[in-house]
C-alpha cells in the first residue's frame, strides 16, 4: 500500500505542490498553499501506457439540435432575473455574500414560494438548527409552506436522505459540509472541495437544482479554494452594506445566462422586497439644480439603472496637499479624469481637494460614467449647475476625445422613460423621445459648462 504523503493545494488556482512554498508557481499567489491530506500521492510515470484500461468517449457533431435545459421560476423576480430566467434543473449555484446580508433570507424565501407551488423542496441548514429557520420563516410569512427542514452537516447523510432526489436542494453553507472520505475539518480546501463535488455530482445525475451558500473573506471574495467557483454552473453575489436596506444580487459567472446581471431588493420587516424600479432608490429628488449632481445611465447586464454622480471641490491655500476621497468608483479613474482636465482642458485640479460619491450605496463599474463624472467635477469646481432634467454618458480618452460607448440607445430609452429632456453624449449618438448634445472632446464640454466661446 502506498504510504500517504503530504501535499499542499493552492486555494487561488487549485495546483498542488509537494512541499510548501510562500509562492504558487502557477498563479504566483502569495501565502495561497495550504495543506491537504486528502489522499494518498501517487507518482506519475511516463512509462504507464495511456491507452491501457480506457474507454472510448462518444463524439457528438457541433451541430447537433440540442434543447434549452427546463427551469423552475423561484416566484421572485429580480431573483429569476439575476439567475437568468429560474433555477435550472441539475445545476448547482453558489450564492455568496457578507454575514448578514440576507443569503438566508433570500433562499428561505425562494424555497418557501417553490413549495407553495407544488414543488419539492428541502432546506438543510449545517449553521442554525431546524428551531432556528423555523422561526425565521414564521417572521417571515412562510412558516406554513411545505418544505422539508434538516440540520445536517454530513454530505453522505444528506444524500441518503433522499431517495428521490427534490426540486431544489438548498445547503446552507458549503463550508459548513464534510465528506466521510476526505480527512480533515469542515471548511479546508479538501473538505470544501470534496463535499461541493458530491453535491454537484448528485445535482447533474439526479436532476436536483442545487444551491451552495458560501461564505466570504475579508476582501469580498469567496472562501476557500477558487476551484469551487469553477465546479458550480452559476456564482451570484448579494451585495450592500448592513446599515442600508438595499440589496443587490449580481450574476459573476451563468452558464445558462448572461452575467452582470443583477436583482435589486430591499430589506424590510417581512424580508427580502423586489424593487421593481432601481432607478428610484439612486435618484435624490431635488428642488434646485446644485452644482456637482450629475445623472448618470449605467448598465446592469440588460436593465439600465440611473444613478446619480455628486462631486464636492474645495480650493485649498498655496502649499497644503489636497485630499482625493472616493465612494463607489475607481480612484484610479477618477485621477485619470482629473489629469485630462487639467492637462487637456486647462483645469487648475490639482491645488483643489475631491470628494466624489455615488449616491445610494451604489457602485460603478462601467467605463460610460468617465463623462458623467468629469461633468460633476466641472460642475463643483465652477459652481455652475447642471439641470436636473439632463443625463450624461461617454468614455474619454488620455487624450480628451470623448468615445462611444455600449447600448447607447438603450440608456437613453431608459431616460426618456422616467421624464429626463435631454442627454449629454458622444457626439453622432442620437436618440428617441430625447434631444441629444454631442460631444467630441472634453474640452468642448469644458466651454460648454463655462460658457466659453
Amino acid at each position: 500500500m502506498a504510504k500517504p504523503q503530504k501535499r499542499y493545494v493552492c486555494q487561488g488556482c487549485g495546483s498542488v505542490s509537494p512541499r510548501w512554498q510562500g509562492q504558487c508557481d502557477d498563479c504566483q499567489g502569495w501565502n495561497t498553499l495550504v495543506e491537504d491530506s486528502g489522499g494518498v500521492v501517487t507518482p506519475f510515470s511516463a512509462k504507464h501506457n495511456l491507452q491501457a484500461g480506457g474507454r472510448p468517449v462518444a463524439l457528438v457533431q457541433l451541430d447537433t439540435p440540442t434543447a434549452l435545459p427546463p427551469r423552475m421560476s423561484s416566484g421572485i423576480g429580480e431573483l429569476d432575473r439575476a439567475l437568468g430566467g429560474g433555477f435550472v434543473v441539475g445545476s448547482a449555484t453558489l450564492i455568496g455574500g457578507d454575514p448578514g446580508i440576507g443569503k438566508s433570507t433570500l433562499l428561505l424565501q425562494a424555497a418557501a414560494k417553490l413549495a407553495l407551488a407544488g414543488r419539492s423542496v428541502a432546506y438543510v441548514s449545517g449553521e442554525e438548527a431546524a428551531d432556528q429557520v423555523r422561526l425565521r420563516a414564521q417572521r417571515l410569512g412562510v412558516g406554513h409552506a411545505p418544505m422539508g427542514l434538516a440540520a445536517a452537516t454530513s454530505v453522505r447523510d444528506i444524500l441518503a436522505t433522499f431517495p428521490q432526489a427534490p426540486d431544489l436542494l438548498v445547503i446552507d453553507s458549503i463550508q459548513t459540509m464534510h465528506s466521510d472520505l476526505i480527512e480533515g475539518a469542515p471548511g479546508t480546501v479538501s473538505q470544501v472541495r470534496a463535499s461541493a463535488g458530491e453535491l454537484i455530482r448528485f445535482a447533474k445525475e439526479r436532476g436536483c437544482a442545487v444551491v451552495l451558500v458560501g461564505h466570504v473573506t475579508k476582501d469580498g471574495s469567496i472562501a476557500g479554494p477558487r476551484v469551487l467557483e469553477h465546479m458550480v454552473d452559476t456564482v451570484l453575489s448579494f451585495e450592500g452594506e448592513r446599515s442600508h436596506q438595499y440589496r443587490i444580487l449580481r450574476a459573476i459567472k451563468n452558464r445558462f445566462g448572461g452575467t452582470d446581471e443583477i436583482g435589486v431588493f430591499a430589506m424590510g420587516e417581512g424580508g427580502l422586497g423586489e424593487v421593481g424600479n432601481p432607478s428610484s432608490l439612486f435618484l435624490t429628488s431635488r428642488a434646485d439644480d446644485v452644482p456637482g449632481t450629475v445623472v448618470f445611465p449605467a448598465l446592469e447586464g440588460t436593465r439600465p439603472v440611473l444613478v446619480e454622480v455628486q462631486a464636492l471641490t474645495v480650493r485649498l491655500a498655496s502649499g497644503a496637499t489636497p485630499r482625493r476621497a472616493v465612494v463607489g468608483w475607481d480612484s484610479g479613474r477618477l485621477a485619470m479624469i482629473l489629469a485630462v482636465l487639467e492637462a487637456r482642458c486647462g483645469l487648475s485640479m490639482s491645488s483643489a481637494e475631491v470628494y466624489l460619491n455615488i449616491a445610494g450605496g451604489y457602485r460603478l463599474s462601467d467605463p460610460a460614467a468617465d463623462l458623467a463624472v468629469a461633468a460633476a467635477l466641472i460642475s463643483a469646481f465652477a459652481e455652475k449647475p447642471i439641470p436636473a432634467t439632463n443625463i450624461v454618458f461617454g468614455e474619454i480618452a488620455l487624450s480628451g476625445e470623448v468615445r462611444p460607448v455600449a447600448h447607447s440607445g438603450l440608456r437613453l430609452k431608459e431616460a426618456a422613460k422616467l421624464g429626463f429632456e435631454r442627454g449629454w453624449v458622444p457626439k453622432g449618438v442620437t436618440g428617441e423621445g430625447i434631444a441629444t448634445a454631442g460631444f467630441g472632446s472634453l474640452g468642448s464640454l469644458v466651454d460648454h459648462l463655462l460658457g466659453r466661446g
